[in-house]
């Protein structure tokens, strides 16, 4: 019984580490954050986070985790509401775009995240969120014809490369018409690939 109290006790600390960091790092940056602040604010020792995590930069990384999880099932559940597999994919990206216009999301997943963990970590923690459905949903498309016949891979990486880079601009833009520019020229970028009216 003490072993599963323990083992719900860390769990909860854990947690409480993760939601607090997370929301100070999407209100500040990593870089203004220190350890004493966090552990402050989740109400536990410094001890108790290297319990959990080794270092800030695993505390954030689990953080990123945690946010490309999210938005990738946010994208998901948008394209899987709609039948026609074009449309899932044209409602996914608009989806992703959307979802990235909130700018504790880019901070963490978009600004933060790649300078924190460098480039390929970043890239693998994408590709196991967003980039794994974009891919699934291409791979279909390519299968019935609706796009033509390629590999894959990297149509998958120019594609969710564009999307980093228009959701990280959408997240520090003021205009009140990017969002909609945006998405309207990405769905004309999408419809170029399109060799059927499906």
């Amino acid at each position: 019984m003490p072993s599963k109290i323990r083992t719900q006790q860390r769990e909860e600390t854990r947690n409480a580490l993760l939601r607090e960091s997370r929301r100070l790092f999407a209100a500040k940056g990593y870089g203004a954050v220190g350890l004493s602040e966090i552990v402050r604010a989740a109400g536990v020792t410094k001890g108790a986070l290297y319990h959990n995590f080794d270092s800030k930069a695993e505390l954030f990384a689990a953080v990123l985790e945690q946010v490309q999880s999210e938005v990738g099932e946010r994208v998901a559940a948008a394209a899987d509401a709609v039948e026609d597999r074009w449309e899932q994919l044209v409602t996914g990206c608009t989806t992703f775009l959307a979802t990235c216009t909130d700018p504790e999301l880019a901070r963490i997943m978009l600004i933060d995240g790649p300078a924190v963990l460098g480039w390929h970590e970043w890239r693998a923690l994408d590709a196991a969120a967003s980039g794994r459905h974009l891919e699934e949903a291409l791979t279909a498309l390519i299968d019935e014809g609706v796009l033509a016949d390629q590999p894959v891979a990297p149509l998958t990486h120019l594609l969710s490369g564009a999307m980093n880079e228009a959701a990280l601009w959408l997240a520090t833009s003021d205009d009140p018409q990017a969002l909609a520019d945006t998405t309207a020229a990405l769905r004309r970028l999408l419809e170029t690939c399109r060799t059927t009216s499906g």
